[in-house]
């Protein structure tokens, strides 16, 4: 279904939404983009050109998905996501062109407020946690924890970042942002918002 009505979110003639879709108000699907059956997308979302999101992908409020992403069956993203330009996503561990392994998709949730740089990889099957931010061309294969900054390949954690995204300066392991203050107790962050 191409958007030829008055609606609540902007889709150009060279993009396309299957039927059976839902997307909130005010969001933005730019050009050459598909987004394909049985996936909801919330309010306030911008994807930017070339993506294909679906089928049956659920995608939360706020969320910016820049230029070439493809959000497959079994990501889930919760509000106020950020996905750089051209990251990728997967959703079986052991692909091969010959065989049909759509049984196994595993499932990847990207939590509330977590980012993930530019042409970085996203191994099918993970959890990245709350306001986690993963570094650009990082390749993440396990569990981030909420908070934590990764970096490399494989990704390792080198820090820990605020709601801000900004790297957390911790003094007697003790920090603050303008939206928290942070405590490292037995290598997890307690996070107290103001």
């Amino acid at each position: 279904m191409s958007n030829q009505n008055p609606s609540p979110f902007y889709l150009p003639p060279s993009s396309f939404v299957d039927d059976e879709v839902t997307i909130g108000n005010n969001t933005k699907i730019w050009h050459f983009s598909h987004i394909l059956s049985g996936t909801t997308i919330g309010k306030n979302c911008s994807f930017g050109q070339n993506c294909v999101v679906g089928p049956k992908v659920s995608i939360g409020n706020g969320v910016k998905v820049q230029n070439n992403i493809s959000i497959y069956e079994g990501v889930e993203v919760e509000d106020d996501v950020f996905l750089g330009p051209s990251m990728v996503f997967t959703n079986v561990i052991n692909p091969r062109a010959f065989i049909v392994r759509k049984q196994e998709f595993k499932k990847t949730l990207l939590k509330k407020g977590s980012t993930v740089g530019a042409n970085a990889t996203v191994v099918c099957g993970v959890t990245i946690g709350e306001y986690a931010l993963i570094g650009s061309g990082a390749v993440v294969n396990k569990d981030v924890k909420p908070h934590a900054l990764m970096v490399g390949v494989p990704a390792r954690q080198i820090g820990w970042v605020g709601i801000s995204g900004n790297t957390l300066d911790f003094e007697n392991n003790k920090a603050e942002d303008e939206y928290a203050s942070y405590e490292i107790i037995d290598d997890e962050l307690k996070v107290t918002k103001k």
